[in-house]
């Protein structure tokens, strides 16, 4: 029989992770939400991520918010999020709480397996102490820790945790080999073996660092070409005709990963007395997004001569066809608009009303009205909303209305404004 494996935390990471190894070894499943836990237990996973279908063939799986019930486990694999504060600082509570939920009942001979973003150092640094504190143990003679960084995409259908290599790392090499050959178990793409776990953690906060840095780029590009009158997107087509152009495109940086990860790096960066000016140039480049959407759209209706009452925002999540709100720069659209003494509607069919307000303070509409909007910006490429032509938008708003299209839904005749 498998060793049991145990997943803190069921999120998007965890989840997935924890119905995968569910269906062939014993697999605890531990999250402190008990109303989170009740769900899953129904087959129901707000997240959207995983099917009722997908949840019931883990027959292996026992979910469960007792951590008392996690004892047995020979291996434990922590998936918390690992967010920033209000000053873009690294918040490593939920990362340090799970570990000394781990470190309580850790053994001699237990593998912990960490997936959360981090910067390089962390997992040895700050959390195997917390480890040894909790259990008494020392590291890398009475236990071993490995590092996995999560590739979750959320709300993508296609790219999946079997379809996407995994980094593997552990604190010996033989830890290494075994962490490695456990995540083939699951990821039928294979797996990255890095020489060690900081190499690991470096490779995950840079693939997004990177990505954020190509996004304020043509962020920065759209605000030259707007100038210019110069439409953005058929620039980027006619760029992207050379074979090794990059086909990003400009928008609002939010989510768990992007507009997080840079901050892990700047941190440590600053913490040994550099000063990473591009990574913070592009942070505050994207972080700025949001407002300048909300100043052009400003500007539309006062060149427009249209009165400035009420404006409807096309969805709220931090990306398309998923719940997620978690960092959605959505919300300083909003604040951009109401700033200006604004009505903002916000319309989302994915996000959760009861989250929405809970989190962000916002009410969603659940159907906005007909002729009643001066503004209407498409802020989420939702599935529901790339169906829809520009009469359906235009329907929401009164005559003239400006129609302010953020991620080309429609062609570029079809609307008043593009980012």
């Amino acid at each position: 029989m498998p060793d049991q494996i145990c997943i803190i935390g069921l999120g998007y990471v965890g989840l997935p992770l924890a119905v995968a190894f569910g269906r062939n070894r014993p697999t605890l499943g531990f999250d402190i939400d008990e109303k989170r836990v009740s769900e899953l237990r129904t087959g129901n996973d707000q997240t959207g991520e995983i099917s009722e279908q997908e949840l019931a063939k883990a027959t292996h799986l026992t979910l469960t918010a007792n951590p008392t019930e996690i004892t047995d486990a020979k291996i434990y694999i922590v998936t918390v999020p690992t967010p920033v504060d209000t000053s873009h600082r690294p918040d490593l509570r939920p990362l340090l709480a799970a570990s000394k939920t781990v470190g309580a009942v850790l053994k001699p001979g237990d593998l912990v397996i960490y997936e959360s973003t981090v910067y390089p150092g962390a997992t040895e640094e700050d959390c195997v102490p917390v480890l040894e504190a909790e259990s008494g143990l020392r590291f890398n003679q009475d236990f071993h820790v490995g590092y996995s960084p999560e590739r979750i995409n959320p709300g993508d259908k296609n790219r999946r945790l079997a379809n996407i290599t995994k980094v593997t790392s552990g604190s010996t090499p033989e830890v290494a080999a075994e962490v490695d050959a456990l995540y083939n178990e699951v990821v039928t793409a294979g797996t990255h073996l890095a020489p060690s776990i900081r190499v690991a953690e470096a490779a995950k906060v840079i693939e997004n660092s990177q990505r954020d840095i190509n996004i304020a780029l043509v962020n920065e590009l759209a605000m030259i070409f707007n100038r210019m009158g110069i439409d953005t997107e058929a620039v980027l087509q006619a760029a992207g005709s050379k074979w090794n152009f990059l086909p990003f495109r400009p928008g609002l940086v939010g989510g768990h990963c992007i507009g997080v990860d840079p901050y892990y790096l700047t941190h440590k960066a600053e913490s040994l007395g550099y000063h990473p000016d591009i990574l913070l140039a592009g942070r505050r480049l994207n972080d700025g997004m949001g407002t300048y959407v909300a100043q052009q759209m400003i500007k539309a209706l006062v060149k427009r001569g249209k009165p400035m009452h009420r404006v409807l925002i096309m969805g709220l999540t931090f990306k398309e066809n998923c719940p997620d709100l978690r960092n959605t720069r959505v919300v300083d659209v909003v604040q951009g608009l109401e700033d200006y003494g604004l009505t903002v509607d916000v319309h989302d069919p994915h996000a959760d009303p009861i989250a929405a307000r809970a989190t962000l303070g916002l009410k969603l509409v659940e159907q906005p009205e007909q002729q009643a909007y001066d503004g209407i910006i498409l802020a989420v490429a939702h599935a529901e909303f790339a169906k829809m032509q520009d009469r359906d938008f235009r329907a929401f708003g009164t005559e003239g209305a400006v129609l302010y299209d953020l991620k080309y839904i429609l062609p570029p005749e079809a609307s008043d404004l593009r980012l």
